[in-house]
């Protein structure tokens, strides 16, 4: 039919449009803390596009479920606005004629927010705290960035490196403090290079520098030359921890009957659930009363969105902790939401309005 066809071409422009502008949103702020953290030396440079892909996957399921809800908030509102509604409504089409459509839209979205929540998502999370690991476990010298300093896992060393060549296997102008014995050894040199022997032991070699030793509070220092000096250069030991519950896959999270792990399923199950029952809230969110201005159906539908998160937030904290059953799980904060859902759209149908007004009656004198 024809305005199913129209409609379905500007929910998909619509959605396409809201979620680049969401998924821009996220990807700057995530993109600014990460690069706080490199500035400060807890990031290498080289993790920041990785982490940010995969912290872009965790987040995309309720970036879809966002694009969703408003883009059929704002295709609606505008026919609306725009007297199209009108005319459909003239030609014999309710609001009930307008929920096929809209779920015909929805519930493919639908069922990839039911993907990434199940499968992809918990994948990206273990990815990320892997290669957290992965990162930890660096020695000194990958996670050096010119022109910082950077103490060593040991607290005993600092290096500064002032560039790297163009291939990034020889450095520029090392500057290294260590402690040894209590005593200070400062090692200046003007370049250097990796070496990592059969057994897997790791050295920087040092070459045309000079090595400054003596006591931390003494003024007395040796200078020795050298051609060539080598460093040691450790890994840090890494402790294996256990997976979080969110990296654990949905296969396996089935086979668990703790509180935490209950609450982490079912927190994936209400993914795709909220993404339906909040398009169905949207369609008569969309036609509030115009003489209340333009934002005020937005207003009222950012509120019900922040509720509705909010609420089952909260009720898995409650769920992980053990204090409601799990069997109630959060299934009555989507049977109240859809109840919502129900209602508005009985009222819409009667051409009534959703927040019925207060009438008052004056006492006869």
């Amino acid at each position: 039919m024809l305005f199913k066809r129209a409609l379905l071409q500007e929910l998909i422009s619509t959605a396409s449009s809201a979620l680049l502008i969401l998924v821009g949103v996220v990807l700057a702020q995530r993109a600014g803390y990460l690069i706080q953290l490199a500035a400060k030396g807890v990031l290498p440079n080289d993790a920041i596009g990785t982490i940010l892909g995969f912290n872009l996957i965790r987040f995309l399921p309720m970036l879809l479920s966002l694009s969703l809800f408003l883009a059929i908030l704002l295709t609606l509102s505008r026919c609306y606005k725009d007297s199209e509604m009108v005319i459909w409504f003239s030609s014999g089409l309710g609001i009930k004629q307008w929920i096929r459509p809209i779920l015909g839209f929805s519930l493919p979205i639908a069922l990839i927010i039911a993907l990434l929540s199940l499968f992809i998502t918990p994948w990206a999370i273990g990815k990320v705290e892997q290669y957290r690991s992965q990162l930890k476990n660096r020695d000194d010298l990958a996670t050096i960035s010119p022109g910082t300093f950077k103490e060593s896992a040991h607290v005993d060393r600092v290096f500064f490196v002032e560039s790297f060549d163009e291939l990034g296997n020889v450095v520029k102008n090392i500057f290294v403090q260590s402690i040894q014995q209590e005593k200070l050894n400062i090692i200046v040199a003007t370049q250097g290079r990796r070496l990592i022997e059969k057994n897997g032991d790791n050295f920087l070699i040092m070459q045309n520098g000079r090595r400054y030793q003596g006591s931390r509070a003494g003024a007395e220092f040796s200078t020795t030359e050298f051609e060539q000096y080598a460093i040691r250069v450790e890994a840090a030991e890494v402790k294996r921890v256990a997976p979080s519950v969110p990296s654990i896959a949905t296969t396996s999270l089935l086979k668990m009957h703790g509180p935490e792990h209950l609450a982490e399923l079912q927190w994936r199950l209400a993914m795709p659930i909220s993404a339906i029952i909040l398009a169905l809230l949207a369609i008569p969110l969309s036609a509030l009363d115009p003489r209340a201005g333009r934002s005020a159906n937005f207003v009222l539908a950012l509120i019900i969105y922040i509720l509705y998160n909010n609420m089952l937030s909260i009720l898995q904290a409650w769920l992980s902790q053990g204090k409601i059953s799990s069997q109630l799980g959060l299934w009555p904060v989507h049977a109240v939401f859809l109840g919502m859902a129900l209602y508005m759209l009985y009222r819409r149908n009667q051409h009534l309005p959703i927040l019925p007004k207060l009438t008052f009656s004056r006492a006869a004198r």
